[in-house]
């Protein structure tokens, strides 16, 4: 039977969304082309959405009239909660934001998955399609709840240690399969409920057993799960369009996991695992100072960073919450009217979110010229006059690289202490996210400024700005 106009016209409109989709994901991977890259992507998904609306009506078994309301109601809800929580949410919450949207991808394609085997005929492919679309969707459901609560600070985010965790994980994945074989054989949805109990389970699980620190790795890891997750869903609902979006969210999420655990030392096979988060030895003592450290002021900052020649800036979460990238873009555009040389030294999981430094350096308008990634910016640390540490922690610890117990060993870091003087921004001397005790803040070239820091950082702006005023 051929395919009416529509369909024909509809398939040509899911090429041209695939195809903006790809462009834009290859425009997220600059900052330069980063905007472009999120307007072809919201082209592409009005076009997908427009094209997959059209071909509901025109296969719609009630009145077209009923199907356009319902269509419309879904619409109005998910328009309606999508812009009420973009205008609301924090950039501080961005990283709890989105693992809860990969919960709902988990959990459609669970619903799909029952609905499909309730609904369609029981051929052993469409079997499969709907076990692993049920298995994927549960771990990522439930995986991706427990990120939320986690990043939240609803749960504690250090790593759950259960009495042979890897058995658990091992025996709930053949139990998996055995489950698969049962549902094949038989056609029953007994099999298929109780994997679904099994996988969610999983999921809470494997990212229960991460570790805070190791946060930013989970959200990519999810993101792939949520991918794949989409590409079983359109699997069962024969959605070519739905297929490809999940493949290239999966691989691209799968390839950023990747790149994340390079930089952080960690196994990418153990990420999948759920097994990473509890370092490579016993854990180093985090609690109390480990040292003397020396406090300095808002107006000594000032003083040395108009001396300087060079600065580096080492951006961390701390400085989303004190939402101070505005102040520090407003003291580098000083510094540098004053023939200061100032960059920043980005690292690859820098906040709890991968990019998160670089989005709100690029919302306060920083050069992109000037924001620099770890690899790019290590090896002049050691001839750069100041680096100012601001809200980071775990990823300027020199642990990483001195002491093989401390959880993080082995994690390239950004090597601030290699630097004339260093100044780190920290409202106490308590540990970072992953809980360690950074022996940077006790070195003899690092002086501690303590506050929020964006009042910090507009105290020295103002200290520079008089400063620079003739007399």
């Amino acid at each position: 039977m051929t395919d009416s106009l529509l369909t024909q016209a509809a398939q040509v409109t899911y090429i041209a969304a695939a195809l903006l989709f790809i462009l834009s994901l290859a425009g997220l991977s600059k900052q330069t082309t980063a905007r472009r890259g999120n307007i072809l992507g919201m082209v592409g998904m009005g076009l997908a959405l427009a094209a997959t609306i059209a071909l509901a009506l025109e296969r719609s078994e009630r009145p077209v009239l009923v199907t356009a309301l319902l269509i419309a109601l879904a619409l109005i809800v998910g328009l309606t909660v999508g812009t009420w929580r973009a205008r609301s949410v924090e950039m501080t919450q961005m990283p709890e934001l989105i693992a809860m949207l990969h919960s709902f991808v988990g959990l459609a394609a669970v619903l799909v998955g029952f609905n499909s085997f309730l609904t369609e005929e029981p051929d052993a492919l469409h079997l499969v399609e709907v076990y692993l679309g049920v298995l994927i969707g549960a771990v990522t459901f439930t995986g991706s709840i427990v990120a939320y609560l986690k990043l939240s600070a609803k749960i504690p985010s250090a790593a759950l240690t259960l009495p042979g965790k890897h058995l658990i994980n091992a025996g709930i994945g053949v139990a998996s399969i055995a489950l698969g074989g049962w549902f094949l054989a038989s056609h029953s949805i007994l099999p298929l409920l109780l994997m679904t109990v099994l996988a969610l389970a999983l999921g809470w699980h494997l990212v229960a057993s991460i570790g805070g620190g190791d946060m930013p790795v989970v959200v990519s890891m999810l993101n792939s799960y949520s991918g794949w997750a989409a590409a079983a869903a359109g699997f069962m609902l024969s959605n070519d369009l739905l297929i490809v979006t999940g493949a290239l969210v999966g691989s691209s999420g799968a390839i950023l996991s990747y790149i994340m655990c390079k930089a952080m030392n960690r196994s990418f096979i153990s990420v999948i695992l759920g097994g990473f988060g509890e370092g490579s030895g016993p854990a180093a003592p985090s609690e109390g100072p480990q040292g003397t450290h020396t406090e300095t002021s808002a107006e000594d900052v000032a003083a040395e960073l108009l001396g300087a020649s060079s600065v580096v800036i080492t951006p961390g979460y701390g400085m989303a919450v004190a939402k101070a990238q505005y102040p520090v873009a407003d003291l580098v555009a000083t510094l540098r009217e004053r023939g200061v040389s100032v960059r920043f030294g980005v690292h690859p999981v820098a906040g709890r979110l991968p990019g998160h430094m670089n989005v709100l350096l690029a919302e306060a308008k920083v050069p992109y010229d000037v924001v620099l990634e770890m690899d790019e910016i290590n090896d002049d640390l050691a001839d750069t006059d100041v680096v100012l540490v601001i809200g980071a922690n775990d990823t300027v610890n020199p642990a990483a690289m001195d002491d093989p117990t401390s959880p993080i060993a082995g994690m390239p870091v950004l090597r601030v202490w290699e630097s004339g003087h260093v100044v780190v921004f920290k409202r106490s001397m308590a540990t970072g996210y992953a809980g360690v005790q950074n022996p940077l803040f006790f070195k003899e070239n690092t002086s501690m400024l303590f506050g929020d820091a964006k009042d910090q950082v507009e105290a020295i702006s103002r200290a520079v700005a008089q400063a620079s005023v003739p007399a």
